[in-house]
């Protein structure tokens, strides 16, 4: 696969983490026992604001490996 091709299914597939991620951390936040209190709302909030980065890292470390060269004869 070239590089072209995963850095476009990568995109697609960090479109897709990034929305599914957003809609679940917002379904979670209306939890009672994070949105009855201000400051757990704040780290939950940091913690989920930021999170979505570990999954991601795998996809954009495959989106940029180099391209296998072929060896022929």
């Amino acid at each position: 696969m070239t590089i072209r091709t995963r850095k476009f299914l990568g995109a697609i597939l960090l479109l897709v983490l990034a929305t599914v991620w957003a809609l679940l951390g917002m379904a979670a936040a209306q939890m009672p026992w994070i949105a009855e209190s201000g400051w757990r709302q704040a780290i939950y909030y940091v913690v989920v604001g930021m999170g979505w980065v570990l999954p991601a890292m795998p996809i954009v470390s495959w989106m940029q490996r180099p391209d296998r060269v072929k060896s022929g004869s």
